[in-house]
């Protein structure tokens, strides 16, 4: 159990690129800020710090190189871990918030993937909290370049704060542009959270841990075929979930729900895609077989879709 899911090839469907970024990376990009200041950047005690901590790594990405560098590395880690495909979130909406170009630092990243063995696809993601207008910059800078990598659009951030019902125009927007729809939701609010999302049309959901508390929304996933990205240490360590044994996946599964493993954010969390595996199967009790399945969704459900092969 310790091997396989090392071995095993997986992919990867949430994956945010800024919460990838480890504080030896920035280090590397500021050597004159020591380290343990720069690791200081991660600690944080609950769902909002940790926003505040996401957008403090983020704003130490200053140019184009530095997000090529960053991505570069976090496909370095990936290819150890032998994922063969990975569909990573960049924050558009977070570069518009730093007032910077995105057109060059899309460039960087897209060619920094071009070296890697991994295939990689972009999901450009807004803003819950940063509102409907903000977000639709981000639709826009993803319509520009589907073909060019960009596959879907999605927001992410604070449910609270960012209510779905204010995008719906904009997934509206994304959707006839070509872009496939996904949305973080049901993570940090209650499963009406999720329903919300998928009247926008989201054909995944980011976490969606939330389900677990409504019958009918897992039938209703289950029927329509709608997968939960589930970041189990993530979920953790923002105390969305408060106990590790108290986590859903389990119940999830068990009711049929499609779900895939994620890491959401490696450095912020600590954590590896195969180590999520390795949890999943001592926490709860998930066999081979079944991980084995569970990889496969990750192929499965892909918005650029692709074989084992």
């Amino acid at each position: 159990m310790d091997d396989f899911p090392l071995e095993m090839p997986k992919a990867e469907l949430h994956l945010h690129l800024e919460g990838a970024v480890e504080a030896e990376t920035l280090h590397e990009l500021d050597p004159a800020t020591p380290l343990e200041e720069l690791r200081a950047l991660y600690r944080y005690s609950d769902f909002d710090g940790f926003l505040k901590a996401f957008g403090a790594v983020g704003k130490r990405l200053r140019t184009p190189d530095d997000y090529g560098l960053v991505t570069r590395r976090l496909l370095g880690r990936l290819e150890e871990q032998n994922v063969r495909y990975a569909e990573i979130m960049l924050a558009a909406g977070v570069v518009l918030w730093k007032g910077q170009e995105f057109g060059p630092i899309f460039d960087a990243v897209r060619e920094a993937a071009a070296g890697s063995r991994v295939q990689v696809r972009w999901i450009l993601d807004g803003v819950r909290q940063f509102g409907a207008e903000h977000a639709m910059q981000v639709a826009e800078l993803a319509a520009d370049r589907v073909g060019k990598g960009v596959v879907a659009f999605g927001i992410g951030g604070s449910e609270e704060r960012g209510p779905a019902e204010w995008f719906s125009g904009v997934f509206a927007f994304a959707k006839r542009a070509g872009l496939r729809l996904t949305a973080h939701a049901g993570e940090s609010m209650g499963p009406e959270s999720v329903w919300a999302a998928l009247r926008l049309g989201a054909e995944r959901i980011g976490h969606g841990i939330a389900a677990a508390e409504d019958p009918a929304l897992m039938r209703h996933l289950c029927e329509n075929d709608i997968p939960l990205e589930i970041s189990i240490t993530s979920n953790l360590m923002t105390g969305v979930v408060k106990r590790l044994e108290d986590h859903p996946v389990r119940r999830l599964y068990d009711a049929g729900v499609p779900i895939t493993l994620n890491t959401d954010d490696p450095a912020m969390f600590g954590c590896t895609l195969a180590g999520e595996y390795r949890l999943a199967a001592r926490q709860f009790g998930f066999s081979e077989k079944e991980l084995r399945g569970i990889a496969e969704n990750g192929f499965r459900y892909a918005f650029a879709p692709l074989t084992l092969a």
